[in-house]
């Protein structure tokens, strides 16, 4: 029973594409996912069997922010929890880019 749906494998293609390309909260990654059309249980499932460093999908998505904008810490930790991230993952992507 711990076999993936063809829909599952395929969510988690989708996902780790997407993670190549940005960095996700697992709540992002999820409702990226169903945007996509994905159901919420089979993006969920999908995710929950990637190996995902959460902590360093923050630090891209700090580094990302401040590409195109100036923050500050706290600027950035609020904007970083909007996107999903937890407090403390949203605290280690902005210490990872000096905040």
């Amino acid at each position: 029973a711990n076999r993936l749906t063809t829909a599952q494998e395929s969510a988690k293609r989708k996902a780790a594409s997407y993670l190549e390309m940005s960095g996700f909260s697992r709540s992002g990654l999820i409702g990226q996912l169903k945007y996509e059309g994905f159901s919420v249980s089979d993006a969920t499932r999908a995710i929950d069997t990637m190996n995902v460093n959460w902590n360093t999908e923050a630090d891209q998505k700090a580094k990302s922010y401040l590409k195109m904008s100036g923050f500050s810490r706290s600027g950035l930790i609020g904007q970083l929890k909007y996107e999903g991230f937890t407090s403390a993952q949203a605290a280690h992507g902005a210490a990872s880019v000096g905040l």
